[in-house]
């Protein structure tokens, strides 16, 4: 395991962590005209359970 040899200081272990932080995720819109809701793309709509673009939408969750 690396042990460091000298003590890093608190400017560069605040810049070091500047690095690390949360972003949002990104939603689109569901392609279901009736439906609309926001959920991440590529993942089946919670809401409806549709999955896929406007034409070649296919139901994959029972909801």
């Amino acid at each position: 395991m690396a042990v460091p040899k000298h003590k890093m200081s608190r400017a560069n272990t605040h810049a070091r962590r500047s690095q690390w932080k949360a972003t949002a995720p990104a939603l689109v819109a569901c392609a279901n005209p009736a439906c609309g809701a926001l959920h991440q793309p590529h993942t089946a709509c919670p809401e409806c359970g549709q999955y896929g673009p406007r034409n070649d939408r296919r139901q994959v969750l029972d909801v």
